[in-house]
């Protein structure tokens, strides 16, 4: 099975890609994510729950990154097995481009089962995965578009205390 598609981000290709690289983003965004550990050197460790057709099963698996250009580009992939519901394997080539207003984001999906998921059927498992790769690009687009708490109307504000903690992307960032 795979994809391609193409959306666009109000968000810098740096807090793009600096979101791509972070475990606790990658929970949040991951449909089903239980669990998300480790760091993109390394690799990641993962465990996710999904029902595909009449098949429930929790995941656990490695996900690595690799052809890293900074702010550019990353291939992510990942093999996951899901005990007797078989397992899943895959990758996703990410380009991030700077656009009008943000990033225009592409990605080109792989995706292969096994097990008893691979006797639902093509049309059960293509559907599946388009969904699953759709569901965390959205997610992805929403934790990056959404203002941090305290963010809206930001200018008119006094400046953040010392000491005061920073979401997520201003610690990437090193952005107030």
């Amino acid at each position: 099975m795979q994809m391609s598609d193409t959306r666009q981000i109000a968000a810098t290709p740096q807090e793009v890609y600096a979101a791509l690289l972070n475990p606790d983003v990658l929970k949040a965004c991951v449909p089903g994510a239980t669990s998300v550990t480790g760091n993109p050197q390394d690799g990641f460790e993962a465990s996710v729950t999904q029902k595909v057709g009449p098949v429930k099963a929790t995941f656990k698996g490695q996900v690595t990154l690799s052809e890293m250009v900074e702010n550019q580009s990353l291939t992510i992939t990942g093999e996951g097995k899901g005990g007797a519901a078989g397992f899943a394997k895959g990758g996703a080539e990410v380009r991030m481009t700077e656009s009008d207003g943000g990033t225009e984001l592409s990605y080109d999906v792989e995706a292969k089962v096994g097990g008893k998921l691979a006797q639902l059927g093509s049309r059960i498992i293509d559907g599946f995965a388009k969904k699953m790769a759709d569901q965390f690009f959205t997610n992805l687009q929403d934790t990056l578009e959404k203002p941090e708490a305290g963010d809206e109307g930001a200018a008119d504000q006094a400046p953040e205390a010392e000491g005061t903690k920073k979401g997520w992307l201003g610690r990437l960032t090193g952005k107030d």
